[in-house]
């Protein structure tokens, strides 16, 4: 896989963020870890998301994949960075169609809704997979990054 990948989670993805975090490890992933480093019921997810987004917005050969319960929160507060582009994970095919034609670097994990084996597998080829490069793809990137509120 070969790419550095910056990973946090509040209390409600905290173990699958650690099993994940393992299992990249293994695998001789660069993995950088910015919590929670431990359980805490009352932590808030944007806290941990920003720091996430803020390494995979400023580095284009660092990816992010953030943790909790749904998946949603850290979804929007990673979006919400410039140069970061995070999807919701639900499927693998749909985490491969992210990358090869959204160029996403940011991938959200609803810890309740997801099995281990399917995380793994959706990490995998969120890692793995590049992106396409192609010219309608290209295109539509180059609209978003001059989307402005």
């Amino acid at each position: 896989m070969g790419m550095k990948v910056v990973i946090g989670a509040d209390h409600g993805g905290y173990q699958v963020k650690e099993v994940v975090k393992g299992w990249l490890v293994d695998r001789g992933i660069d993995v950088i870890d910015v919590g929670a480093v431990n359980y805490m019921a009352e932590d808030d997810f944007v806290d941990y998301a920003k720091q996430v987004a803020r390494e995979v917005g400023g580095d284009k050969e660092v990816r992010g994949i953030v943790f909790c319960r749904n998946g949603v929160g850290v979804s929007i507060v990673a979006n919400r960075f410039e140069g970061v582009r995070c999807a919701l994970g639900f499927d693998v095919e749909q985490v491969r169609k992210a990358r090869t034609d959204d160029d996403v670097n940011c991938l959200a994990i609803a810890a309740d809704y997801s099995s281990e084996k399917v995380i793994k597998e959706m990490v995998e080829v969120f890692m793995k997979t590049e992106f396409s490069g192609e010219e309608r793809f290209v295109r539509r990137l180059v609209k978003l990054g001059k989307l402005r509120s």
